[in-house]
């Protein structure tokens, strides 16, 4: 019996979504630079500095743009 499926998507699965967690909080919050995140996200996640710059654009609130 060969067991590598059952368990190598379970765990394959859950580090994609980690990886992929900043792009998928700014895309649930609707930030407005979602593009910006999801690019820095795919790039330089793999830095973990990346990653967490990231994280923390997604997570923080945007600033309400002022029309004059």
């Amino acid at each position: 019996m060969n067991y590598l499926p059952a368990f190598f998507f379970p765990i394959f699965g859950f580090g994609f979504v980690m990886y992929f967690l900043p792009s998928i909080i700014a895309i649930a919050r609707s930030k407005r630079d979602i593009a910006g995140i999801v690019l820095l996200n795919f790039f330089l996640g793999w830095t973990m500095i990346g990653w967490v710059v990231a994280l923390v654009w997604a997570v923080k609130t945007d600033v309400p743009v002022v029309v004059r």
